[in-house]
């Protein structure tokens, strides 16, 4: 065997010529094809380097039948990278492929019987989606499938995903599926999570059949779990999020039995250990038992930010998502999440945001000391956030609210200005909620307002001075002073000082310094400026003040509500769907995968008998898949617009094959389901006379298609839920049993 290091002479870009000329010495003196393997190494580098070596196909291939498995793995990655782009010659190596996957009849070549080069022509296959080797696959991967060696079972499983990928009628008509099911319950453990891999990735596809489990098959899989490895056990605990209880004492005794995954050292099998838990939670009814879940849950999540800081960035993601939804989670560990100097600054802003989640009226001063450290960071943005994150805390905890007004008031005497305008748009949002409480402090904010240039802490000032007009003596000059650059401020701030004006003419309409300043904006307002908002704010001041200014004070100068924290709050239903993503790419954009990767189906709680009162009220229901339309050719004149197409008509001119292939694509599964599901079989007759006659209707009206010209835009439009809403996938059916 190479020792490590060795292998580096071998990047050296070469030439086809070369190559080929040193595999054709190679056959003729290399007995112990030491020359061969030297040369496959060297064309195995280049590929790795990027250079392309497809014109030695033929040469390469011919090396295909030596009895050496290091000769055969490089021969295979070689086909893995041209064999898609060689479809015409492609038929020269499926005899060896045959010959390799199979053990019976008794091959030529002695390596065939080895598992390992069974194993690696069936993946090699696998990896070709052309069909002449798609068909040669179907027949060697069924065998492959009942091997009796356990390696080349699990490598056959994953074949299967592939298969599905490149052929999906193919391997539902084959009984792959069904297979894959037998799989499942195999003695190996690394068999079975394989096989659960390759049911997940299929489930996930928007046309593949349901995978569902039940409790005997979620049973023998948690069985499985303690032999498998690491990736083994991931998959293994997240298709148990296909499994629905039905009763509260499924959902308790599955959550005891994974618990113990918990103090697994890898963080993906910690996150989706949590996932699960999380998710069974909302079947349970022992509260004891929920509290004891929570209890375990934070100290291996804690554990995850002594990890590096990629990590626990990505722990940090899915803990501000847990504890939103699971308070109890790490309410006491809230000095855990205070900075360190060297961390980076995304984990300092995350740690920021979780902060300030679990403070409540016991931390707070712990909370607000730690803050205050921050707010004298070198670190602008962090800055920045330590002193919002001081307001928001005074609106959240109202016990701390005069420590923060007293902390942000000692922060603006400093006068630095990026910390004074962050502590004046946090001091609005506290007039606000608390009012008539902390205006005493309004002097102290007109000292600095030379300081304030960025449009948003120059708009809250602007509403401070408008809102207490009748308590700032000297609140028509500020206004005139601002007012000289109106003209050039953004349409914030005009909108703030247009409405200030208002407000300070309504308080002293006595004032001939507030009539000429309200005078002076409107017509700027309404005559000077072209954005259309602050053009028809301006109209609608003026009329009010014309008509009745009695009138205009009540709307203008209304009790406004008090700011609370509700909007810092994730909705419910969505949280939960959220939460079913936690360790993924989900977890950390919060948002649902649907919503940016293409193809990718959602996640959403299933309604079950013992599925929470508090969680079927927020209950989200899946949307209904998206599938890609069908091609329309729409007889007679008129134009075609390509969003407007009836992905239900079918012109009567396509072959057979054609027919079915659009009949698959649109009903979103093929005709002959992997299930016999009887009530399928009518499911869609009225809607298929529906759409015959409306493809009639439209077919005599050339311009019947201008009709969803604009389809485009209403794309979020709702949905019923129907039968056939997922394209053919019937939620009642379980693929297993």
């Amino acid at each position: 065997m190479a020792q490590p290091g060795q292998d580096a002479k071998f990047f050296q870009r070469g030439k086809i010529e070369e190559f080929r000329a040193d595999l054709q010495a190679a056959e003729t003196k290399d007995k112990k094809f030491v020359k061969r393997k030297t040369v496959l190494k060297k064309i195995v580098a280049n590929i790795t380097m990027g250079n392309d070596m497809s014109p030695l196909f033929t040469d390469v291939v011919q090396c295909l039948g030596t009895p050496l498995l290091e000769i055969k793995k490089m021969v295979y990655l070689f086909l893995v990278s041209y064999g898609r782009s060689k479809p015409d010659q492609i038929h020269m190596v499926i005899p060896n492929f045959l010959q390799a996957s199979r053990p019976w009849p008794p091959p030529l070549d002695c390596g065939d019987r080895n598992p390992l080069i069974r194993a690696l022509a069936i993946r090699t296959m696998s990896y070709i989606p052309i069909p002449v080797v798609t068909d040669a696959l179907s027949d060697n991967l069924r065998h492959c499938l009942k091997d009796r060696d356990a390696y080349v079972r699990k490598t056959a499983a994953i074949c299967v995903a592939k298969l599905y990928s490149a052929d999906p009628r193919r391997a539902e008509k084959g009984g792959f599926v069904e297979m894959l099911r037998d799989l499942m319950l195999d003695t190996n453990a690394t068999v079975v999570a394989n096989a659960v891999a390759a049911l997940s990735e299929i489930g996930d596809r928007q046309d593949g059949v349901i995978f569902k489990l039940n409790l005997a098959t979620a049973n023998k899989l948690l069985a499985a779990l303690g032999e498998s490895s690491e990736w083994g056990q991931i998959y293994i605990l997240d298709s148990l999020l296909r499994y629905i209880p039905s009763r509260h004492a499924d959902a308790e005794n599955m959550a005891e039995r994974i618990i113990v995954q918990l103090q697994h050292a890898n963080s993906a099998v910690v996150l989706t250990t949590i996932k699960v838990i999380l998710y069974l939670m909302n079947y349970m009814e022992n509260r004891r038992l929920m509290d004891y879940c929570c209890k375990k849950m934070g100290p291996p999540l804690v554990t995850l930010l002594s990890s590096g800081p990629e990590v626990q960035y990505v722990a940090l993601r899915n803990i501000l998502l847990i504890i939103q939804r699971r308070p109890a989670v790490l309410k006491n560990d809230v000095r855990v999440f205070f900075c360190k100097y060297n961390d980076p600054i995304y984990v300092k802003l995350a740690k920021l945001e979780i902060m300030y989640r679990l403070a409540r009226a016991e931390n707070a001063n712990e909370v607000l000391a730690e803050l205050q450290e921050y707010a004298s960071e070198v670190d602008v943005d962090f800055v920045r956030k330590a002193v919002r994150s001081i307001g928001r805390l005074a609106i959240k905890v109202e016990a701390a609210a005069d420590n923060c007004i007293k902390t942000l008031l000692d922060l603006i005497e400093n006068k630095v200005t990026y910390v004074v305008q962050e502590a004046v748009i946090v001091i609005k949002d506290v007039f606000r909620r608390y009012p008539g409480k902390y205006e005493g402090i309004i002097p102290t904010l007109c000292e600095n307002l030379d300081s304030l240039d960025e449009p948003e802490s120059k708009a809250a000032m602007i509403w401070i001075i408008g809102q207490f007009a009748n308590r700032i003596d000297n609140a028509e000059e500020l206004l005139d002073d601002l007012l000289y650059t109106f003209l050039e401020e953004s349409v914030e701030v005009q909108l703030a000082l247009l409405t200030a004006t208002v407000k300070s003419f309504i308080y002293k309409s006595s004032s001939e310094k507030a009539k000429e300043l309200v005078a002076k904006v409107l017509k700027w307002a309404t005559e000077e400026v072209d954005n259309p908002d602050l053009r028809d704010r301006g109209f609608m001041y003026w009329r009010m003040l014309a008509i009745n200014p009695a009138v205009a004070g009540e709307i203008v100068l209304a009790e406004k509500p008090a700011i609370t924290t509700d909007s810092d709050r994730m909705d419910r239903g969505a949280l939960d769907q959220l939460l079913l993503h936690t360790g993924t790419l989900g977890s950390i954009y919060h948002k649902n995968p649907e919503t940016f990767i293409r193809n990718a189906t959602g996640k959403a709680l299933a309604d079950s008998p013992a599925l929470n009162a508090h969680s079927r009220a927020v209950l989200i229901p899946l949307a209904a898949a998206q599938l890609p339309p069908s091609i329309v050719r729409v007889p007679g004149p008129g134009p075609i617009e390509s969003h407007a197409v009836n992905a239900e008509l079918v012109t009567t001119d396509q072959p057979e094959a054609e027919a079915d292939a659009e009949e698959t694509m649109t009903t979103g599964a093929p005709k002959s389901s992997l299930l016999d599901d009887d009530e399928g079989e009518d499911l869609g007759s009225d809607q298929e006379d529906e759409a015959v006659a409306t493809a009639g209707k439209e077919g005599r009206d050339p311009y019947s298609n201008l009709g969803g010209a604009f389809g485009n835009y209403v794309a979020d439009e709702p949905k019923p839920m129907g039968a056939n809403s997922r394209g053919g996938r019937h939620d009642d059916d379980d693929l297993l049993f």
